[in-house]
């Protein structure tokens, strides 16, 4: 990846679009060069989707909820987390080092789902315990990381 790429990557993030044509505006690369790289990201899986974003609050998915679980199974983490991923609601979960085994992100409709999304997670045998933790404000929630980033640090951190 070289500079033009990164210069790509955040105007992607900081725009919210693959527009070439905005992308040209933000950046000054050629359009057809655009394009070309654009598609090389795409083939080299940096680039994953074209998605449209959504804003959560507005769909009526406003309440956010972010659960700690403790477990005791055997076997591979990754099968374990197959049955917390099928719970309802659960848009982010990790795997994590320390005390707490999985964090899980929820967005869910009212506050009254917060009952039936714990009852599911606990109702997976291998579930000891969790902890739950209601947000009273999304301060960022950006699922671009270069549009945390100043220009110039992505430049020196990512290219060759």
């Amino acid at each position: 990846m070289d500079e033009r790429d990164v210069r790509l990557l955040k105007a992607i993030s900081d725009l919210g679009t693959g527009s070439p044509e905005r992308l040209h505006e933000e950046t000054g690369i050629p359009v057809s060069t655009i394009h070309y790289r654009l598609n090389n990201l795409r083939e080299d899986g940096v680039i994953e989707n074209d998605l449209y974003d959504l804003d959560h609050e507005a769909l009526g998915l406003g309440v956010t909820v972010i659960v700690e679980v403790l477990a005791s199974y055997e076997g591979p983490y990754e099968e374990f987390a197959e049955e917390l991923l099928a719970v309802e609601g659960v848009t982010e979960a990790f795997f994590t080092m320390g005390e707490t085994d999985f964090v899980v992100l929820a967005r869910l409709s009212s506050s009254d789902t917060v009952e039936r999304l714990i009852s599911d997670f606990e109702a997976i045998p291998q579930v000891e315990r969790t902890n739950s933790t209601f947000t009273i404000a999304t301060l960022r929630d950006e699922s671009r990381a270069p549009a945390t980033y100043d220009l110039d640090t992505l430049i020196e951190e990512l290219t060759d």
